[in-house]
């Protein structure tokens, strides 16, 4: 992208948004490797989403737990897709295990 300045939502006024994008996506990668990581195993939704609030500090209140409830969902459909992780019904209960 070219531009003469970029207003990032989260940070200030830059004219280079390169390292402020690597970042993010650098982000994205190690979450989606916790992630991963957390599906060894047989694993619901609300565990999952217990260890990474856990992992980066996040304390939950009902608007936390569904922005970040939403994201979580993300990154697990986004897994799914790719092939990395399944999900299957176990006594009526999603579970997530990587593949």
């Amino acid at each position: 992208m070219n531009a003469k300045i970029f207003v990032p939502a989260h940070a200030d006024v830059t004219e280079d948004i390169l390292p402020s994008a690597q970042y993010n996506i650098d982000k994205v990668h190690e979450i989606a490797e916790k992630t991963v990581t957390l599906c060894k195993k047989s694993i619901y939704f609300e565990m999952i989403l217990q260890k990474l609030s856990a992992k980066y500090s996040l304390t939950m209140n009902f608007e936390q737990y569904v922005l970040v409830g939403i994201t979580v969902r993300s990154y697990l459909s986004w897994l799914k897709d790719t092939e990395r992780i399944n999900a299957e019904f176990e006594n009526n209960v999603l579970i997530w295990k990587k593949i």
